[in-house]
């Protein structure tokens, strides 16, 4: 479980007490005279994210009132993450609920994350009685899978590169008693990876491809395929300074997969998972691929480098065809690939693509429940074009500046046949600016929504 979540002891608890605007008058009276005029002595107003602190008589800790949205208003259940971080050490329960007990629990949680590798980490102290009702073994699932992402996306290049991301697998999938297979360096060409060993040979750390299973064959075949850039200069399109200097999360989308992949397997979902990552360092050098270049890929579609910055949808494109050999039920991809999908939409609303108009509901519809937010972009046609080359079969970046995100999604898709079903997400995989449950830096988007889809698809 969880460090934070305890299951027993709620009678020695302090209550957490919600309050709204339109609320707070009665629960006034709920409380005993000495509380009710320390509040008002502390001008203590029921707004979304205000506490308050309530002693006993002897001066130790009463109960906690936390302000929340009225009813009819806008709502943020990860409002109360913001009490990991404001609470004294001690036990705690809910009095009353929030908006929603299971997600406000979870944003707890969350909002207790610290990235410590590198200096200690500030021990709150801060635990909480898990509600009546939610899954204690479910909420701790998604924290652990939530904090390994971050964790992953927040480790430093130097400290996680191919290797290393490499053994992160391996090390979740001894776990879980998963299989791991790499193919490294040189034997990406034996075995017919050109494109990821083009954009990951430049590295002196040596390029590899991750492939992950667990779980009975004879279920349904559920793939996950993540971008492992582990830093990305840009290449010889090298990136301004600015551009560069939070590419150690452009591996968020293997650390995004990898946390999904901990949900599924901890919660023994009836599936035959895969789960591969083509993982590299755009590096520059003597040895790096350059523009109009031309490389085949596994599919063998010979693809022209118009941009050596384009480079995941070049190593997911092999992780992708092979994926689709395969013939999954569920085909799911993940990276940082485009800017283009920050201008569109900003970094907290990711983008996703599908052709499969029933996995699209059902993608918005986990992703409202769960508040992971997601938002459906389309696999315009038209825009193929837009990919052509004159001297290969397409080129991996757009010939205008247009419809970068769409493009990129459409490029992707070219490298997927067999499939049942296939659905892409460019995330961002980092919180700019810190919110409750939501510290600045690594992020792991679209995950939690993606879980609830599988759970419903595939009942335990």
């Amino acid at each position: 479980m969880h460090p934070i979540f305890v299951a027993e002891g709620a009678e020695r608890a302090i209550p957490i007490r919600f309050v709204s605007a339109a609320t707070w008058p009665a629960m006034q009276n709920d409380l005993d005279p000495p509380a009710r005029a320390f509040a008002a002595a502390a001008g203590f107003e029921a707004r979304p994210g205000r506490h308050l602190v309530l002693p006993t008589a002897d001066g130790a800790l009463a109960a906690i009132l936390f302000g929340i949205e009225n009813e009819d208003a806008p709502r943020d259940p990860f409002l109360p993450g913001s009490l990991a971080g404001l609470l004294p050490p001690g036990l705690y329960r809910f009095a009353n609920d929030p908006h929603d007990r299971r997600l406000a629990a979870l944003a707890i949680a969350l909002g207790a994350y610290r990235f410590a590798r590198y200096r200690k980490g500030e021990e709150r102290g801060v635990r909480l009685v898990v509600p009546p009702g939610v899954d204690a073994g479910e909420l701790s699932r998604i924290a652990e899978a939530v904090v390994l992402a971050r964790d992953l996306i927040n480790t430093p290049a130097n400290d996680i590169g191919p290797d290393e991301l490499e053994q992160a697998a391996r090390t979740l999938a001894g776990r879980h008693g998963a299989q791991v297979r790499a193919v490294v360096g040189d034997d990406l060409l034996k075995e017919n990876f050109p494109l990821i060993h083009a954009v990951g040979r430049a590295s002196s750390r040596a390029p590899r491809l991750i492939d992950l299973r667990w779980g009975d064959p004879k279920n349904p075949k559920v793939t996950l395929v993540g971008k492992g850039v582990c830093f990305d200069t840009g290449g010889l399109d090298l990136k301004p300074e600015s551009a560069m200097l939070i590419m150690k999360k452009d591996m968020g989308g293997a650390a995004t997969v990898l946390a999904l992949a901990h949900m599924i397997m901890d919660a023994r979902l009836p599936v035959a998972l895969r789960v591969i990552i083509p993982a590299v360092e755009n590096a520059v050098s003597g040895s790096a691929f350059r523009p109009l270049d031309v490389y085949p890929s596994r599919k063998g579609l010979t693809v022209e480098i118009g941009n050596t910055d384009a480079e995941g949808r070049l190593v997911l494109a092999d992780a992708l065809a092979l994926a689709d050999e395969d013939a999954p039920d569920l085909l799911i991809d993940m990276g940082t690939l485009t800017g283009a999908a920050r201008v569109a939409l900003g970094p907290e609303l990711p983008p996703f693509y599908t052709d499969d108009e029933a996995l699209a509901a059902d993608i918005a519809a986990c992703a409202a429940a769960e508040r992971d937010p997601l938002w459906r972009m389309p696999l315009y046609r038209p825009y193929d074009t837009l990919l052509d080359s004159k001297v290969a079969d397409l080129g991996n970046v757009a010939s205008g500046s247009f419809a970068g995100s769409i493009v990129c999604a459409l490029f992707l898709k070219r490298f997927v046949e067999k499939a049942k079903a296939f659905a892409h997400f460019d995330i961002y995989a980092w919180t700019p600016a810190a919110k409750p449950a939501r510290p600045e830096g690594g992020e792991c988007q679209a995950a939690r929504a993606l879980y609830a889809l599988l759970k419903a698809r595939y009942p335990a």
